[in-house]
């Protein structure tokens, strides 16, 4: 079932480096993990695409150039150990992750989505991302600290919690905003924290809470 998908999966990784994404271990990942098996069947034909979709449960899927460019900033920034990331969803980015970073802990509020991505994962033989079902504005404390932190829903300002799990010298990427949102970086240098605005995005409301 897996093996058809290359050709295509390629050819989404050389769109993505043509729209500016350089890091070629993240074009790799791209270029190897089947983005149809995160998505229902009835969207299928659309898994290759450079486009969100959705996933059920008011969530989506992130476009790919989206997960590309999230994870890259990460990399460019120097992260290369311990991530977390707020928003596990259908398990894409997750993977992408996976393939990038040394060890992936992955909060998920809605539990029938943590499950079939855990699912998908292993599926995939990626065993090195821990998940935990709960409240994604409140991060994962046991965990902590974290080298990088990626948060895949939009929050309306950035979750205090977050910042205090961030490792000193980590980076943290995600979404700021309501109407209006913008991807931001967030740099920890001992107890100061810088923002860099990287540009508008747009993805669905970092809920509180968690649902069984």
């Amino acid at each position: 079932m897996l093996s058809n998908y290359t050709r295509s999966a390629q050819a989404l990784a050389d769109l993505l480096a043509r729209e500016g994404v350089e890091d070629k271990q993240v074009l790799s990942a791209i270029a190897t993990i089947p983005r149809h098996i995160f998505i229902d069947d009835v969207l299928k034909h659309k898994a290759y695409q450079n486009t969100a979709l959705p996933i059920g449960q008011g969530q989506t899927i992130s476009q790919p150039y989206i997960v590309a460019r999230m994870t890259e900033l990460l990399r460019l920034a120097g992260v290369r150990d311990k991530v977390l990331e707020i928003g596990t969803g259908s398990g894409y980015q997750t993977a992408v992750l996976a393939k990038n970073f040394t060890k992936v802990c992955s909060v998920e509020r809605i539990k029938a989505l943590q499950w079939q991505a855990k699912r998908r994962l292993h599926k995939l033989d990626l065993y090195n991302v821990t998940m935990k079902h709960g409240d994604g504005w409140q991060g994962w404390q046991s965990q902590a600290p974290f080298e990088g932190i990626i948060v895949t829903a939009a929050a309306s300002h950035v979750p205090q919690a977050l910042l205090e799990q961030l490792a000193d010298g980590g980076v943290m990427i995600a979404p700021i905003g309501n109407d209006q949102q913008q991807l931001i970086m967030v740099v920890r240098e001992d107890n100061k924290f810088t923002q860099h605005v990287i540009a508008p995005v747009r993805f669905v409301p970092l809920v509180p809470g968690d649902i069984e």
